[in-house]
């Protein structure tokens, strides 16, 4: 019979050591790729053995998906409900995200990386960027049309466009910002970037450059 007070105990110790493992995970695929990265030198990194990272984990597709939540999650970690705002809030929590990635180029670093490769065959995180991407849309399609409804605007595939517009220019920029730190504002980049597809969503121009 296992004692409940034993595992109580030791709760808190293993979600730091889980936490431990994630981080270093993350730098890992960050700098060599889900393939490049082994579960090898990831335990060298913790003081562990690879059976060790196992007994965590399980196997290294769920280490990857642990990564990519974790990577998730700091984005919402000061949030209120740990949830993206709705409207205008949203948008400018997105361009408060990109001031924080500013600071924190290992996650930047992972998220990109990973994120790039999941678009090949049988990729484990395809799926999670594949519904992410998909669930991103659509809270930005709803602030936007929030806001329309209040501005009187109402068109849905501008919305919809303007929506992958946004994080196609956030991704971007952070790829950029990653080669060339010194020539890359991420944060002012972001703002601009959001604040002119906003712009032309509910401000729109008459002649457009097409």
């Amino acid at each position: 019979m296992v004692d409940s007070r034993r595992q109580t105990r030791s709760r808190p110790e293993t979600l730091v050591r889980r936490k431990e493992i994630i981080k270093v995970a993350a730098e890992v695929f960050g700098a060599k790729g889900y393939a490049g990265g082994t579960l090898v030198e990831i335990a060298e990194h913790v003081g562990m053995t690879h059976a060790g990272i196992l007994h965590h984990f399980g196997s290294k597709d769920q280490l990857l998906l642990e990564v990519l939540d974790y990577r998730d999650e700091t984005d919402v970690e000061d949030l209120e409900e740990r949830h993206i705002p709705g409207g205008a809030e949203l948008f400018r929590h997105l361009i408060r995200t990109a001031t924080k990635n500013a600071e924190r180029a290992g996650i930047v670093q992972s998220f990109v990386v990973l994120s790039a490769e999941s678009v090949t065959d049988d990729h484990p995180a395809r799926e999670f960027f594949r519904s992410r991407y998909e669930t991103l849309r659509g809270e930005i399609e709803r602030a936007f049309r929030s806001m329309c409804d209040e501005a009187g605007v109402a068109e849905p595939q501008k919305v919809a466009d303007a929506a992958a517009a946004i994080l196609a220019a956030m991704d971007g920029l952070q790829v950029q910002w990653l080669l060339q730190q010194d020539a890359v504002d991420l944060a002012r980049s972001t703002e601009f970037a959001i604040e002119a597809i906003v712009s032309a969503v509910l401000h729109p121009q008459p002649a457009p450059l097409a």
